[in-house]
Parts: structure tokens; sequence; C-alpha cells
């Protein structure tokens, strides 16, 4: 898998509070590691929308990342809100996450990931395309 950045998305990680930095990168982390298990996945864009952390994928539905200070105990994983990903997670996952509509998954910022479910979360918006016509995206 090849990886494109931007130095602007660098920024954005570099620019988080030191405590807020270390969660932000360890999600960071668990894309790109799912990224790297996709098979077929050849590229991942990390770029910048809306200020944000972005993740794009030929196949997949655009994937962002933010902590923000006017919410300062948490940071959420944001998706296309008119997608089936929210509400799959919400149905596959209901005591695991806390959701903010139908577009994000909120995490408390001294809290420990769930990873498996994190990742497993991540894998589905980053392949997206390929699932939104299988019941609960092929779950």
């Amino acid at each position: 898998m090849q990886l494109s950045t931007t130095p602007q998305a660098k920024q954005v990680f570099d620019n988080y509070p030191k405590e807020v930095q270390a969660q932000m990168l360890h999600l960071r982390a668990l894309v790109l590691q799912v990224a790297e298990d996709i098979e077929g996945l050849e590229k991942l864009e990390e770029t910048l929308k809306w200020g944000e952390p972005a993740y794009v994928t030929k196949h997949g539905s655009t994937l962002r990342m933010d902590w923000k200070a006017k919410n300062p105990d948490q940071y959420a994983m944001y998706f296309q809100c008119t997608s089936q990903l929210v509400p799959t997670f919400r149905f596959l996952y209901p005591e695991q996450f806390e959701f903010e509509g139908n577009r994000a998954i909120v995490f408390p910022l001294n809290g420990t990931l769930p990873d498996k479910e994190v990742k497993h979360c991540i894998s589905l918006a980053l392949q997206y395309h390929k699932l939104k016509h299988l019941p609960l995206l092929g779950n």
C-alpha cells in the first residue's frame, strides 16, 4: 500500500496538545495498519478536509479524525453522514462506542480504545463502496 501524505496533515498532528497528540497518533496508526492489511488497497491518501486529518481511498468513504478545544475531553472519527457506516457501527457496537448522530464515533480522551472494534470500523470505511450494497456492510 502506498501512503500519500501532505505536510499540512503532519502539522495538524504536531500542533495537538501533548495529551491529545498521543491519542490522535494512535488512531492514525490504526488507520495505517488497517489500510496495509486490506487486500487490493493500493493507495491511501492522508490529507486535510475541513482542517482535519482525512483518509481517502479509491473504493472507500472519506474517514476524518479530530480533537476540538470546545470538547476537550473527547476526540472523534468522522464519517459521511449519508452513508450507512455509523448506523452499522451503532448496530454492531452499541455498548462499545458513543456516537454523534450518523456522523461520528466519539472517544473519551482519557479512555482506552477498543482497538479491534475501531479497526473493524476503519476497515469498513476504507472499503465502503465495495460493501455498501451488502446487508450490514457484509457483517
